[in-house]
């Protein structure tokens, strides 16, 4: 029955496609995992972007990998992997990053972290005797594979993850934008950037398990990258970041149903398209703004 709805195809009667789409289990709690992932990695990435702590970010994501791998290799849970080597990472890399290094010392740092990281993800999978048939889903993620239990273990730890944002949001951006001055005021910025961090490592263990450890930034960077382009205004911009999450999550999900292509390859490709449209929009408004005020020749 599965294959017989999927080879039916697209249809002119887009009530019909959705009827189709949400019509085994499966899909629905891929939909239903999608839109959480997406929600908080719309809000906690735009945090991300605006603290420029990408590269962190990219490093927690492959620390994800060897996490999974070693749960794997245990026979523990997968999430249980993800979620304490994001956690724990997450502690060093804001250790490092508290350490008063300078920006080189420091990306050096993390880079050489994330290496070890990776390295150690093929010797678990390798130190792995059986046939470790999910290892394309560790790396690059599945959707479609997501149980209701999973779905409520995501919602928790989103919901989780939104309300501390939401509770350090006002201090949280303050530091971001002007960590001199916000110092000056007050403001814990140590604490809050290593708070912060660690909110990041649940957000990346959260998302790797559906985009995989390589794909996080399709929904956890892209998106936020995209809403900065957009508007400076912190609220919209955050509205923007999970819209736009949403928005290629669930077509993703969609095309990737009606076709036999990843779901992967079309979050991650609607993602970046998107972001080279805005971009190409800002150069080439910019280059109208600047001929409407430049005077004409007499």
């Amino acid at each position: 029955m599965v294959e017989a709805a999927v080879f039916q195809g697209l249809s002119w009667n887009p009530v019909n496609d959705v009827q189709q789409l949400v019509s085994f289990p499966f899909m629905v709690n891929a939909l239903e995992a999608g839109t959480i992932v997406a929600v908080m990695a719309g809000v906690t990435g735009w945090f991300m972007v605006l603290r420029r702590q990408t590269f962190a970010g990219h490093s927690l994501s492959v620390i994800a990998f060897p996490g999974a791998a070693a749960a794997t290799l245990a026979g523990l849970p997968i999430a249980l992997g993800y979620f304490s080597f994001c956690g724990i990472s997450a502690l060093a890399l804001a250790g490092i990053a508290g350490s008063r290094r300078s920006l080189s010392a420091e990306s050096a740092a993390i880079g050489s972290v994330q290496a070890l990281a990776l390295g150690l993800g093929f010797l678990f999978v390798s130190l792995y005797h059986g046939v470790l048939n999910g290892l394309d889903s560790l790396l690059f993620g599945t959707f479609l594979g997501i149980t209701s239990g999973q779905v409520a273990v995501l919602l928790a730890v989103a919901v989780v993850t939104i309300v501390l944002v939401a509770a350090a949001g006002r201090p949280l951006f303050f530091a971001s934008v002007d960590a001199d001055v916000a110092r000056a005021s007050g403001v814990p910025v140590g604490l809050l950037g290593f708070g912060f961090l660690l909110v990041l490592g649940l957000s990346v263990a959260e998302t790797s398990q559906i985009t995989g450890a390589l794909l996080v930034f399709a929904l956890l960077v892209t998106p936020a990258a995209t809403a900065h382009q957009l508007t400076a205004r912190p609220a919209v911009g955050i509205a923007l970041s999970v819209a736009i999450a949403l928005g290629v999550t669930w077509l993703g999900l969609a095309l990737a149903y009606f076709s036999i292509y990843p779901v992967g390859f079309f979050v991650t490709s609607l993602s970046f398209a998107l972001y080279v449209l805005v971009r190409l929009a800002r150069v080439v408004t910019g280059r109208q703004s600047r001929n409407a005020l430049t005077p004409e020749p007499a």
